[in-house]
């Protein structure tokens, strides 16, 4: 069954890569290299070190703001599961937070915080923290009754309950909401290179396309 499954992975990606190459042969534009050509760029900024020194700017407001959106999702995201009331209140503002546009608060933050690692943490958060908070909110909710109710039998408090019973069984879908959110987060950290300042993989993306080497930029 293993084994099934890494050829079905191995051929869905000869299947991608195959499509891109073909179709960067396929002279619709200029601007579209073709897959062996950005492998190509890809390994000549490894060998020199600009890719590595990329994504060590790139990682430095990812990995703040990833802390901060899971220390703060986890928690915001139990509390709105086990109250109704929250679940009412803040459910929708992460709702929409997740199905909004947040590109466009860039502007705002920037006028707020500036141009430093602020903004860019500030972006990583608001992209990152809905995922983590409704995911986590929903595991929260869905946690069978009966196995809380087996708890408080054994006389276990409300925070032996939360800790000890909701927490671990909601574990599974709440590490699913960080990868959701380490994969959101990234998003933002390369928005916010891109909009606020040409640092780290967003200074290649901008360096690339305004030199037109399309295959570095991809």
């Amino acid at each position: 069954m293993m084994n099934r499954a890494l050829t079905l992975k191995i051929l869905s990606a000869v299947i991608l890569f195959g499509a891109w190459e073909v179709a960067g042969h396929i002279p619709v534009s200029f601007a579209f290299p073709t897959f062996l050509e950005s492998m190509g760029a890809l390994m000549r900024m490894i060998g020199d070190g600009t890719m590595l020194d990329a994504y060590a700017e790139t990682l430095r407001p990812l990995a703040v703001g990833i802390a901060i959106s899971a220390f703060l999702g986890i928690a915001i995201g139990v509390w709105v599961g086990l109250s109704r009331f929250f679940d009412w209140l803040f459910s929708p503002i992460f709702i929409v937070m997740q199905a909004a546009p947040l590109a466009a608060l860039i502007p705002l933050l920037v006028l707020a915080y500036g141009i430093g690692l602020t903004s860019k943490v500030l972006v990583v958060c608001i992209m990152a923290m809905p995922v983590i908070v409704l995911n986590t909110a929903g595991a929260v909710r869905n946690t069978p009754d009966s196995i809380k109710e087996m708890g408080r039998s054994y006389l276990a408090t409300d925070l032996d309950v939360i800790l000890k019973i909701i927490i671990p069984a909601a574990s599974p879908v709440i590490f699913a909401g960080l990868r959701l959110g380490i994969s959101a987060g990234f998003i933002g950290a390369i928005l916010a290179e891109l909009k606020i300042t040409p640092t780290g993989v967003g200074d290649i993306i901008t360096y690339s396309r305004s030199i037109a080497d399309y295959p570095s930029m991809y």
